[in-house]
């Protein structure tokens, strides 16, 4: 038999179709399906067939296969420690490894030890992670009869606050446990930070860190995927292995308290497979049904109920609708909506091509020190930024500060939207001051325009700035002054303009014409000339008025060539945007 090293083994390129495909095949020869992995590696034989192979998913080695005829050649260990080398080369010092139950004894031999099984699959790890975990899990436990909830409240809404107060009416404590991994909308510490705050309220509940170990990408991944099939339902049934035999006691916990799931199929099986598989391991399950609003109906003047789900919140915001999401949520979380809000309206901005002189995914335009990759980092800091900083949302300034100190670390200390965060930051602030009951008579856009002049007031104008100085040298107006006069223009010009305009193909770059068209831009005045930005605003009302995609191309070419980047209209694009957000 023919010996084989660490030097045989080689990553495969997933990226390319025709690799790729080859995996698929010796996965499926081998009893498996493709699963998502951040690399794959393989021993191959000399005529470029898979021997053996294995994939990394982060701290996680997955689809570990060795082909028939090569099952006595030693393959398994030269193979699973490249990946523990790989794995700890990316900052992971516990590796996990998702397996079949026949693969055990091999991992076990190279230091691995037993997490979680199911009749079909295995979860091991080479560290202490899950008894790190435990030992702080029976840290907190406490006498008395305690159950336990486990959310991912992507984001917290009414429906879970009305489940975790009627479940701690019926335990002396309830431990809730947020899922930690961190590929929803809200981020890990944004969910936990708003389950926190609901748990205020109940003296007897408490918020747990969460872990790889319930519901993650190690014991669960279809969950996230929402795809039920044989892996998922192998999948669940080992993660709740790992609840029965390691958390539950050591919280002590008697009891699960579940939601009832009346339409993700997923989550209603997972339900139906901790009713079968609990009780007999010493937990009860108690499901609770879900809370249902009355809401309009569709075919009657009539109200219906329907049940409250997160997903409902975040298609409105994915749509761009505070009111569709607001209603569904307490009021402690509409900040993380808010600035969920903010971070669409620049995503949407950057977003969009043939953006005269502009960055977007087309090119750099007029920069040189910004690109597409740079400016979508910038956007996520600003994003992550502004609720890291909630404490500091009743001083728009400060919280401004705060959020640009956040996208130059991102940037590297290129100015990508100092100009969009000063103005953003008045809104999302404005809007929270009207939501927690400032001027209960006007709506929201009557609300903003009473509330931003007198938060812009705190700022001390700077001649510092690029801006400040054409403000200073030319007298043209610059943000501060349009902030102080309620941003007039967009709610009497661009927002009107972009209503009208809102589901054609071209309706950003039409809105940022329109903006173009009226806007003193101090980002052109001091890249080129006051002349000049005036041109521009004729050029861009010429073009709105015999509006063709070749001529915004050709305006789009000039521009970047002549090093005009309209960047102020491009943040009052974003707030053209954010404006639209909160008048739905």
């Amino acid at each position: 038999m023919e010996s084989y090293n660490y030097s045989d083994i080689q990553e495969v390129p997933l990226g390319n179709p025709r690799f790729r495909a080859q995996v698929e095949r010796f996965l499926q020869a081998n009893g498996l399906k493709m699963e998502a992995m951040d690399s794959y590696y393989t021993i191959s034989d000399a005529d470029g067939g898979i021997l053996a192979g294995a994939g990394l998913c982060g701290d996680t080695i997955k689809c570990v296969a060795v082909s028939e005829s090569a099952r006595c050649a030693g393959l398994s260990s030269p193979l699973v420690s490249r990946l523990v080398s790989e794995a700890a080369a990316a900052g992971f010092d516990n590796v996990k490894v998702f397996t079949k139950p026949g693969n055990a004894a091999v991992f076990s031999s190279l230091g691995f030890r037993l997490v979680g099984r199911s009749p079909k699959a295995v979860l091991m790890e080479n560290g202490r992670g899950l008894a790190l975990y435990v030992e702080y899990l029976a840290s907190r436990r406490t006498e008395g009869r305690t159950g336990v909830a486990v959310m991912n409240a992507n984001p917290l809404t009414l429906g879970h606050k009305y489940l975790i107060d009627k479940a701690s009416r019926s335990v002396d404590r309830l431990f809730v446990i947020p899922v930690r991994e961190d590929v929803s909308m809200f981020s890990y510490p944004e969910r936990k930070a708003m389950l926190e705050e609901a748990a205020k309220e109940f003296p007897n509940v408490e918020v747990l860190e969460g872990s790889a170990y319930s519901i993650s990408a190690s014991t669960f991944p279809s969950y996230f995927l929402k795809t039920r099939n044989e892996a998922s339902e192998s999948q669940m049934l080992l993660d709740l292995d790992i609840f029965a035999s390691h958390i539950a006691p050591a919280l002590g916990a008697v009891v699960r308290f579940v939601g009832s799931e009346p339409s993700d199929a997923l989550t209603a099986a997972y339900n139906e497979a901790m009713r079968s598989i609990l009780p007999g391991r010493g937990v009860e399950v108690v499901e609770i049904p879900r809370l249902c609003l009355s809401a309009p109906s569709c075919h009657s003047e009539r109200s219906e109920e329907s049940p409250v789900s997160a997903s409902a919140v975040r298609k409105a915001v994915d749509a761009g609708s505070l009111a569709g999401a607001i209603g569904l949520v307490p009021l402690f979380s509409a900040p993380y909506l808010l600035a969920e809000l903010a971070g669409r309206a620049l995503r949407l901005e950057l977003e969009a091509p043939l953006k005269p002189g502009l960055v977007g995914p087309d090119g750099p335009g007029a920069h040189a020190d910004m690109d597409f990759g740079l400016m979508s980092a910038a956007v996520g800091a600003i994003r992550r930024s502004m609720t890291a900083h909630i404490d500091l949302w009743k001083d728009p300034v400060v919280l401004g500060k705060a959020v640009e100190v956040d996208a130059l670390a991102a940037s590297g200390g290129v100015n990508t939207h100092r100009g969009a965060i000063f103005c953003l930051c008045l809104v999302v602030t404005s809007a929270w001051r009207h939501l927690l009951g400032e001027l209960p008579g006007m709506d929201m856009m009557q609300a903003l325009r009473e509330l931003i002049p007198g938060a812009a007031s705190a700022v001390v104008p700077s001649i510092d700035t690029h801006g400040g100085m054409a403000v200073n040298r030319y007298g043209v107006k610059g943000a501060l002054q349009m902030a102080l006069d309620g941003y007039r223009p967009l709610f009497e010009d661009w927002l009107p303009y972009y209503r009208s305009v809102e589901g054609e193909e071209y309706a950003l770059q039409k809105t940022l014409l329109r903006i173009m068209s009226s806007l003193d831009d101090t980002c052109i005045i001091h890249r080129r000339s006051l002349e000049r930005a005036r041109e521009v605003k004729r050029e861009a009302a010429s073009l709105l008025g015999n509006f063709s995609a070749e001529g915004l191309k050709e305006m789009n070419r000039r521009f970047s060539e002549e090093g005009i980047s309209p960047g102020g209209c491009a943040d009052m694009l974003s707030l053209t945007l954010m404006a639209r957000s909160l008048e739905i």
